[in-house]
């Protein structure tokens, strides 16, 4: 096996889409508890974007490359795996590569009836839901997710995975050619925000007791009024602005909590206890096709400039995906 590997880096350190190159560096080692992963398939996702901008430095001890999720094959084991399983797996870094290294803690079986494509496709959205919908929203089934970002790649995961829960989901996205695959994806009720108010909507359908939110900026205002009593907004992203106006007294009278949280500076032993969890509530949907991975777009390793430029475009369904060969 060669010392080096084909990676991508970007040129000059941050730039736009088309700085991403790639190029012959040194493969990772594993140390103590981490497993060595031959790259079938990697994940591409907003929080790659923001890093290639330079606004989303990698956490100590992470590979400067990008990448938070991939599938492939255990070239050299720890833990519970040994050379020749086959895995998914969350990253810190390093996943746009040939080889990667994670924490055999992160790692978890292919789903049965799953391909590489498919399962890379999981880690990094997956873990994403769970950690916000589920223990930081608490969703629970007979309640009510507002789901805001329907169509992108943590929109279609979270659609799948509240329905499998056993909860209504009421799921916003912009245009009537989304709302509809929304709507195909499960979503109860889907609300095209650039005709209809998804206040009103939310309103009229009883209210809603948890909130996925990634838009932040005006649409607060509007969660809370939505919002059930006793009910939780859970934001992971602020593409629509990153400071709002937060009227106390509403929020007392709604016991509202807000919360949110991002994935990739949690602690390895955090980010264990995750895995083990999904894999214990998750998986399961996964094997008895109540969940699948919607893939929009795949490009091999060395066009992931494209892969970029697809996510950036904003016109797609579910996840893009880079292929190795």
């Amino acid at each position: 096996m060669s010392q080096m590997m084909t990676a991508i880096a970007v040129e000059g350190g941050k730039g736009p889409a088309e700085a991403l190159k790639a190029e012959q560096i040194e493969r990772p080692s594993p140390g103590p508890g981490q497993i060595l992963i031959r790259v079938k398939a990697a994940g591409v996702n907003r929080p790659d974007l923001i890093q290639r901008q330079g606004f989303y430095p990698p956490p100590p001890g992470a590979p400067a490359t990008l990448g938070l999720e991939v599938a492939g094959e255990v070239v050299e084991g720890a833990g519970r795996w040994k050379a020749g399983d086959v895995v998914c797996a969350l990253l810190g870094g390093g996943g746009y590569a040939e080889y990667a290294v994670c924490d055999a803690r992160h790692a978890l079986p292919l789903p049965r009836g799953f391909g590489f494509v498919e399962a890379a496709g999981l880690p990094e959205t997956v873990f994403t839901v769970y950690a916000n919908v589920f223990e930081g929203g608490q969703l629970k089934a007979g309640e009510t997710l507002l789901l805001h970002g329907a169509t992108s790649g943590i929109g279609v995961t979270a659609i799948q995975m509240a329905k499998a829960a056993g909860a209504k989901v009421i799921a916003t996205s912009r245009g009537a050619q989304k709302a509809a695959q929304a709507k195909a994806l499960g979503a109860d009720v889907s609300v095209d925000v650039t005709t209809e108010d998804f206040e009103a909507v939310a309103t009229a359908q009883g209210g809603v007791d948890v909130v996925l939110d990634m838009v932040g900026g005006d649409y607060f205002a509007k969660n809370l009024e939505a919002l059930n009593t006793g009910g939780r907004i859970v934001y992971i992203a602020s593409l629509g602005g990153g400071a709002v106006q937060l009227p106390i007294g509403r929020m007392m009278q709604k016991r509202a909590t807000i919360t949110g949280s991002t994935l990739r500076p949690r602690s390895a032993d955090e980010k264990a206890r995750l895995a083990a969890e999904i894999e214990r509530v998750v998986w399961p949907w996964l094997e008895a096709g109540k969940m699948k991975t919607i893939v929009d777009h795949t490009f091999p390793l060395v066009e992931a400039a494209k892969a970029h430029a697809t996510l950036e475009n904003g016109a797609h369904l579910g996840k893009v995906l880079l292929t190795v060969a």
